[in-house]
């Protein structure tokens, strides 16, 4: 996407998936909040665990999430505003996300709902967007766009042959032998 609309679009799917991701964490930090009040507050236990124990890692699950997504929304956010790629590191954990509303997606159709199920796959959508619209080509630079479509230019020599050992060279090479 070279154009001017491009621009544009990569800009609003990134801010538009940062904001969701915001308002996801948010969320499901609230629903956690309420749900480690409710365990303390009733003293559940299963299996014998202790309820305070259990509301203390309901708290930490909700805030882990949390964080996890508003540093998704984050990445996404700085990706929009500098129109650049996310990095290695940010590509991993929005894969990471993706996968993840993925999965839950699937789960929830069965406890939750179909509503449920269309708002997790939606915002899979909007990442998946985001990761294929800032694809890795785009990651490498200036470089990418600087070789023409016959792939000649400035980018590095292409082998016909695998090379050598990194440490020996030519002279640790298996070689056939037939007689």
């Amino acid at each position: 996407m070279a154009g001017v609309g491009g621009v544009v679009l990569r800009r609003s799917v990134a801010g538009a998936t940062a904001v969701v991701l915001v308002a996801e964490g948010a969320v499901l930090a609230f629903v956690h909040l309420v749900l480690g009040r409710t365990t303390a507050n009733q003293s559940m236990s299963i299996a014998g665990m202790d309820p305070s124990v259990m509301s203390k890692a309901t708290y930490a699950m909700g805030a882990g999430m949390g964080g996890f997504l508003l540093l998704c929304a984050v990445f996404l956010a700085v990706a929009a505003i500098r129109d650049r790629a996310p990095g290695t590191f940010a590509r991993v954990l929005l894969v990471t996300a993706a996968v993840t509303h993925g999965l839950l997606g699937a789960l929830v159709v069965g406890l939750v709902g179909w509503p449920a199920f269309g708002v997790m796959m939606a915002i899979l959508c909007l990442l998946v967007a985001s990761l294929m619209l800032y694809s890795a080509k785009d990651a490498r630079g200036a470089d990418a766009g600087a070789r023409g479509a016959d792939g000649a230019g400035g980018g590095p020599e292409v082998q016909d042959a695998p090379p050598g050992h990194p440490l020996l060279g030519d002279f640790g090479d298996f070689k056939p032998t037939s007689p």
